[in-house]
């Protein structure tokens, strides 16, 4: 029973190396990012660029996601990115903020100034 299990597992590790990509930014919770997605609308194709902030991540090898929490016309709005997905072009983080919590969900509770978080500098 347990040889099976880890004879699974590594069947699983193979399938996934395929598909993981090599060059994917390193995210943390609290930063600013930018996402590049194909989005595709019958037969055109066009990258739609989204900006927010990180308030979640998920580190599970290929299923890596990240959540991303902006505002538009006073509604929050909250999407969930899969980080290796083939649609994704590319993050770029464009700020690094000072946290101190893994997960920042409070976010949601509050609205205007009081959403800043403070900026990290190296």
């Amino acid at each position: 029973m347990i040889k099976n299990k880890i004879i699974y597992n590594k069947i699983i590790q193979q399938l996934e190396k395929k598909y993981i990509k090599d060059n994917v930014t390193k995210v943390d919770i609290g930063d600013t990012v930018k996402v590049k997605k194909i989005i595709q609308e019958g037969n055109k194709e066009r990258i739609q660029i989204s900006e927010g902030v990180v308030i979640c991540k998920k580190n599970t090898r290929l299923n890596h996601t990240i959540t991303i929490r902006k505002i538009i016309q006073n509604i929050g709005v909250e999407k969930i990115y899969l980080v290796h997905s083939p649609k994704i072009i590319n993050i770029e983080v464009i700020r690094k903020s000072k946290i101190r919590r893994s997960k920042l969900y409070y976010l949601r509770n509050r609205s205007g100034k009081a959403t800043r978080l403070k900026q990290k500098f190296k």
